[in-house]
């Protein structure tokens, strides 16, 4: 019964993702006016957006990089989140996230990517985050802040249409920037989060620490029907009686609605080491 009552809190806590996220979104988008650049927050949002609490993680990383110094409390503050809660952040904070998970719902035919292409966000992460800053500096065309999506929609087009109003006439970004954020959005309607899938570096850096964090999904054998249905509902295509917590998972906990996969914490699962 105590099994049966686990599972069925998670799966209810589950069914409550989309109102955390929309609070979570009033926190980053600065409702109070506190513009707090110089603290570093734990999600992917750019920190030029006039909406915009915190500092993008990401971004300090790479500017930090491009100064050849290390951003240690950016670091701290990674290493805590992610300990706490791996990338639970990403499927249940993140802004660029929710807004994925928004256009996902539109009924267009989905495809799913397979899991090895999750690794390409280490590559984004180790170069053009910290190699490509770190040789050619803030000013190369392919410093990631320049090439980020994320950026583009929350900062680039609210600046454009502040200088055009300004201009009286269209000032684009640049031509590369805008390209990214075109694909990447269109990809939106047919990919589920095809950013965080193939190139977010910083669900890359959360995703390390699935295995270790406070926080985590479980998978229970004595639970499982062989039904399959956890395959179902892993919108990444993964399969959660193999690879629950994996690299590439952001936690957002639909396989939950399965019995076999509750979210646990190191106190209530040291508390059942016979289950």
């Amino acid at each position: 019964m105590a099994k049966n009552n686990a599972a069925t809190a998670t799966s209810r806590l589950a069914s409550w993702r989309v109102w955390v996220q929309s609070a979570f979104l009033l926190a980053w988008l600065d409702p109070w006016l506190l513009r707090l650049h110089s603290v570093c927050g734990p999600v992917f949002h750019c920190y030029s957006c006039p909406l915009a609490t915190f500092a993008c993680p990401i971004g300090v990383l790479a500017n930090f990089s491009a100064l050849h110094m290390i951003p240690f409390v950016t670091l701290g503050i990674l290493a805590l989140v992610g300990a706490a809660f791996g990338s639970l952040v990403c499927g249940w904070a993140c802004p660029f996230g929710f807004l994925q998970d928004l256009i996902a719902r539109a009924p267009t035919r989905k495809f799913t990517l397979p899991l090895w292409a999750g690794w390409f966000r280490y590559v984004v992460l180790a170069v053009f985050v910290i190699a490509i800053p770190y040789v050619w500096g803030e000013g190369n065309k392919y410093f990631f802040c320049r090439l980020c999506p994320a950026g583009a929609i929350e900062a680039a087009l609210p600046a454009t249409v502040q200088a055009s109003m300004a201009a009286g006439t269209i000032v684009w970004p640049t031509t590369l920037k805008i390209t990214i954020l075109v694909l990447i959005l269109a990809a939106m309607f047919f990919v589920w989060r095809p950013w965080c899938t193939l190139f977010c570096p910083l669900g890359a850096i959360y995703g390390l620490l699935n295995h270790v964090s406070f926080f985590f999904l479980r998978f229970h054998p004595d639970r499982c029907l062989d039904c399959s249905k956890c395959h179902s509902l892993c919108k990444r295509g993964g399969s959660p009686e193999g690879q629950v917590d994996s690299l590439h998972c952001v936690r957002c906990m639909e396989c939950t609605d399965c019995s076999s996969v509750t979210l646990e914490n190191y106190f209530t699962a040291a508390a059942k080491p016979g289950d």
